[in-house]
């Protein structure tokens, strides 16, 4: 063997198998929690009568985002005692039973208020799971990235997640395509909540051949000493869970949005055609899944940083003037919601390393699954709920407004953030 062959340096290949196995469980898992929001136009009037069908049906979806801190500290602790790998398993039954109680649901005409009660327990269920998933693939990707790669590990966290919005999103054109609007409404906006239950299977046998995380074996012994977890992340973490709030804030209000808010505001407040609303986010949604390695890959190389900064100095310029061209026709669309989450790409590709490089191992799951959680609960379920409310009162521009002060607020918050591209996880 020649020198050069002894000292060529090994090529580090990705574990693919090991990434997809772990993604397409939260794949699946947003797949169920995108459909609601997308098809709530067709099947509010099911479940609640009256004018206030749309409103309710929002608030049903924003309660449910309040029993997700709940979920983030109970499974997340659960995992950070008994491993992440048992904990994936147990959101995603969750989720897809909760999919599959929604797609056989009786309506209002039928069994009278017992269906939106029925609807409301179906989402705190997958409110619970949610909870618990994001946090704890965040953690098992983050643990078993090499340190100098772990924004592109991280990127599939969000390849997945966008690839399942974006089979929701095709799903909902190609409906809308084939089926008119009475069909639809009668039982067409069954069909997504019953697929996302049958590839919950599909979820649940690729996650059944995860190994668990050797950072999780060598700490597990340092979390079973953690006395008052939640407090502990709080008394000995200050900045990490200020820092963790203040970019989740403006990322949740960026995700509900672009992929759930803007649908019916589009449709029902600006007229917009709801096929052409599908198309364009469909389009965006590709853009968006594409931009995600590529982004990765430029945080490992330059930092966390500085991509993040652009992201919400961008989005507090922009966010405004984009929302005036929500309205008839497939250009403006196209141009909301592809330069949006284009920017987007630059938070969601290293969300679960910045996450992941906040905690500590004995502490991850449940520091990360009860502040994110929380946040998210705070901004992203309400958002729905609030640009429909302002929309009716007839000051939909001021939910443009709410999101770039979020973004200013992030940007200073992100400011203050260390760089942690190459550092080791703690």
């Amino acid at each position: 063997m020649t020198e050069s062959n002894v000292n060529a340096p090994v090529q580090h290949r990705l574990p693919v198998r090991k990434l997809f196995a772990a993604s397409v469980g939260n794949a699946l898992e947003w797949f169920d929690w995108t459909i609601y929001a997308t098809f709530s136009i067709y099947f509010a009037s099911a479940f609640f009568p009256g004018e206030l069908a749309q409103i309710n049906t929002f608030a049903t979806y924003a309660l449910a985002f309040f029993f997700r801190p709940l979920g983030g500290m109970l499974i997340g602790r659960f995992a950070d005692l008994r491993g992440r790998k048992p904990a994936m398993i147990f959101t995603i039954v969750l989720m897809a039973g909760g999919s599959i109680v929604i797609g056989v649901l009786p309506t209002y005409a039928q069994v009278g208020w017992l269906a939106p009660i029925l609807l409301l327990l179906a989402r705190v269920a997958q409110g619970l799971s949610l909870g618990g998933e994001v946090s704890n693939a965040s953690a098992y990707l983050g643990e078993i990235a090499p340190r100098e790669r772990r924004g592109r590990y991280s990127s599939f966290f969000y390849i997945s997640t966008g690839s399942a919005v974006l089979l929701a999103s095709v799903l909902g054109f190609t409906l809308a395509r084939t089926m008119d609007e009475a069909q639809l409404e009668a039982w067409g906006w069954r069909i997504p909540f019953l697929l996302g239950g049958v590839l919950g299977l599909v979820g649940l046998w690729l996650r059944s051949s995860l190994d668990e995380t050797e950072q999780f074996k060598d700490n597990k012994p340092a979390a079973r000493r953690v006395s008052r977890p939640l407090l502990t992340t709080l008394r000995k973490h200050p900045k990490a869970v200020g820092q963790l709030v203040g970019f989740t804030m403006l990322s949740t209000l960026c995700y509900y949005t672009f992929f759930s808010a803007l649908t019916p505001f589009a449709v029902n407040t600006r007229e917009a055609d709801d096929v052409d609303v599908f198309l364009a986010l469909s389009i965006a949604t590709a853009l968006f899944v594409a931009l995600q390695y590529p982004m990765g890959m430029l945080s490992d190389r330059f930092g966390r940083k500085p991509q993040l900064l652009v992201w919400s100095a961008a989005t507090a310029i922009l966010i405004v003037p984009l929302s005036t061209l929500v309205g008839p026709g497939l250009g403006g669309l196209l141009v909301v919601f592809c330069v949006g989450l284009g920017l987007y790409t630059a938070m969601t590709s290293i969300a679960p390393a910045i996450m992941s490089e906040l905690f500590p191992t004995s502490l991850r799951g449940l520091g990360i699954g009860a502040w994110y959680n929380l946040t998210v609960a705070v901004f992203g379920g309400t958002a729905p709920l609030v640009i429909t409310a302002l929309s009716d009162a007839g000051a939909s521009t001021v939910f443009f407004w709410y999101v770039a002060a979020g973004a200013a607020i992030a940007f200073f918050v992100i400011l203050r953030l260390p760089e942690t591209n190459r550092s080791e996880l703690r």
